[in-house]
């Protein structure tokens, strides 16, 4: 069922029970039956979320006074009650109208659930297995771990400027869940209530929730409030009084000097900003002063997020200004190609009102974005120099999303052009600057070719020249690199050169004997490459003799101005109108199947049969450059009646 579908049929307001929508009973249960091996997350991600909320709340406010007229403090309160079993959480951010309940809290990792779905496809998490916990902060299903140690959550909520019209939303995660008035909750903010199981009354326990909130939350800037009980007074004046302690020391941690940080205190604050249980592969903590002063804590995650490819995903940078969050993903600090970026910039200079119109104009913006670059890519060059297997390990993560930047980010290309890797076909993975080194002397270009993995390319026909000549070619796989390899040109002053175009010349490389025989191929099939020509006419551009096969009988080749056939079928996939390209097709004139055309051909230049060798070997080469078959029937029929003469 669609979402447009499912909302309207939705209850009305009069109706208060709602069906969780689509797949969200399938990610429940894999919360709650999967995950326990790191139940106490809960707690994190629940005080992550209402910080969240203070946050938008006090932004909102700059331009809003009115929205905080009338109420308490700021703050984040966690109340156990050992005699209900209930641990409530409670915040005074911004809250949430009807509909905005509906959204958030009956919809599981909103656009993420199918790709929640598929990652967690047959996988269930070991004790001591954190790969359950990655999946709750990648797929933004923070609130609903609340079900890990809850059979029952009720949430009260009253949005910020929203009168008095209270709600409240209620669900056992057993697939519906309640949304009606709350009339009775007239305090902007929400309670998230608890009803713990039996066996996870530990977090009712004040010892339990300050050693939690002290290893997960101790940095969030909002006072942490937990309500504790205490004897007071002496003899016959002592009572027992309730009251509020506040257990989190609510610093910015990017503001504090960093030889007063704590490495768990990093990883603790990068787990809160990426919503992620892996560590960081590299963390940067800077601070800027001068013509703009400004404070960057920023990490690489070791593990690529499920949506890094997805056009709506969000950046992973937030913007503070003076300690107060302008923005969650502020696009315009950072380049596309380093989107994988956490972190937090916290900068002096800009207005609490800034918008994203004028961000993009913002010289300080600008400044900052420059900055955040450079010390980007000075650290993932000093990974590749120092720390080999992380950076190789890096690039298998987020490789394909920093080649995009050998297109895009001019300034940066000679510094992204020594970053990037490939596999080859003499390395696992290379960098340009290893290939050259490893180049003889003769040797004048950086050859590569394209295909779906590996051992498509390491078996295209395009190489076999190469590789006999015990020449390097770099293999790309990614559709991106058409694009990267066009942006860089040429390494070193070595130009690359593809092995599967038409321009591939391997003359210089060739001994004179090797010249004057291709001469002599070329003269003697000439007449058999006009009839290929006609034959082919419709399909292809030209017919002539190849020098860079030596197993396979023939190939396709890309014309100059032409694009890779693998660029070709993904536009086509795309949606893209693309026109017909015809390629060259080249023959192998030293296989036996070339040479037994040539006798054909030469004892009756009109045979049918020759044609239908001639289409059967383009068919061959559509298929060993990945394209599809424009007539599989009639292929299949041409092979069986050329395979029935040959065998007679």
């Amino acid at each position: 069922m669609s979402e447009e579908t499912q909302r309207e049929a939705e209850a009305t307001p009069a109706d208060n029970q709602h069906s969780f929508r689509a797949e969200v009973n399938q990610v429940l249960d894999i919360v709650i039956n999967s995950l326990y091996s790191h139940r106490e997350i809960f707690l994190r991600e629940l005080i992550s979320n209402a910080a969240d909320a203070l946050d938008k709340l006090r932004f909102r406010a700059v331009t809003e006074e009115e929205l905080m007229e009338g109420e308490g403090d700021l703050e984040i309160q966690l109340v156990p009650d050992r005699e209900a079993k209930t641990l409530t959480i409670i915040d005074t951010g911004v809250g949430m109208t009807r509909d905005e309940v509906v959204d958030n809290l009956g919809t599981i990792a909103h656009s993420g659930s199918r790709g929640f779905l598929q990652a967690m496809s047959g996988q269930k998490p070991t004790e001591g297995d954190a790969s359950g916990v990655d999946l709750i902060g990648q797929f933004g299903v923070g609130f609903y771990s609340a079900f890990l140690v809850a059979d029952r959550v009720e949430v009260r909520t009253l949005a910020a400027g929203d009168g008095q019209s209270g709600w409240r939303w209620a669900s056992e995660a057993k697939g519906t869940f309640t949304v009606e008035e709350a009339p009775e909750w007239t305090t902007r903010g929400t309670e998230i209530c608890l009803h713990l199981k039996d066996d996870h009354h530990e977090f009712l326990d004040e010892w339990r929730l300050k050693e939690l909130v002290r290893k997960y939350s101790d940095f969030v800037s909002w006072p942490i409030l937990l309500e504790v009980t205490r004897e007071e007074g002496e003899d016959d004046d002592k009572k027992t009084v309730t009251k509020d302690e506040t257990i989190n020391t609510a610093s910015a941690l990017w503001r504090r000097p960093r030889s007063e940080i704590k490495d768990d205190e990093y990883l603790e604050f990068y787990r809160h900003i990426a919503h992620a249980h892996d560590e960081p592969v590299e963390t940067l903590h800077f601070q800027i002063e001068g013509t703009t002063s400004y404070t960057g804590l920023l990490y690489v995650p070791k593990q690529a997020p499920w949506d890094l490819f997805e056009r709506e995903r969000r950046q992973g940078v937030r913007l503070y200004v003076k300690r107060v969050m302008i923005m969650e993903d502020c696009k315009d600090l950072i380049p596309d190609h380093l989107r994988f970026i956490r972190g937090v910039i916290d900068s002096d200079d800009l207005p609490l009102n800034v918008s994203r119109e004028l961000l993009q104009e913002d010289r300080t913006v600008r400044s900052i974005r420059k900055t955040v670059v450079n010390k980007m890519l000075a650290a993932l060059e000093q990974m590749a120099d120092k720390r080999k297997d992380d950076y190789a390990a890096f690039w298998g993560e987020f490789g394909r999303v920093l080649k995009e930047g050998l297109h895009s980010d001019f300034e940066n290309k000679d510094r992204l052009a020594k970053l990037a890797r490939w596999p080859s076909s003499t390395e696992a993975l290379t960098s340009l600057g290893e290939y050259v080194e490893r180049m003889p002397d003769d040797q004048d270009a950086i050859y590569y070719a394209f295909g779906t993995n590996r051992d498509a390319v390491e078996n295209s026909p395009h190489i076999e020249a190469l590789k006999q000549r015990g020449t390097e070619v770099l293999y790309m796989t990614d559709p991106i690199d058409e694009w990267a390899v066009e942006g860089i040109r040429e390494f070193d002053s070595k130009p690359l050169k593809s092995a599967m175009k038409a321009d591939l010349d391997l003359a210089k490389e060739a001994t004179e004997e090797e010249k004057a025989e291709k001469e002599a191929n070329k003269e003697r099939l000439g007449d058999l490459c006009g009839r290929a020509k006609a034959v082919l006419e419709d399909d292809i551009e030209e017919v002539r003799v190849s020098d860079r096969l030596t197993d396979s009988p023939c190939c396709l080749v890309v014309p100059e101005g032409g694009v890779h056939a693998h660029i070709e079928r993904m536009l086509r996939a795309q949606g893209q109108d693309m026109p017909k390209q015809k390629r060259i097709l080249e023959i192998n004139p030293d296989h036996p199947i070339v040479e037994k055309l040539h006798l054909m051909h030469a004892g009756d230049s009109d045979s049918e049969e020759v044609g239908d060798w001639f289409r059967l070997l383009h068919d061959q080469a559509l298929l060993a450059e990945g394209s599809p078959i424009a007539d599989p029937a009639t292929f299949a029929r041409r092979m069986t009646k050329l395979m029935q003469q040959a065998l007679q």
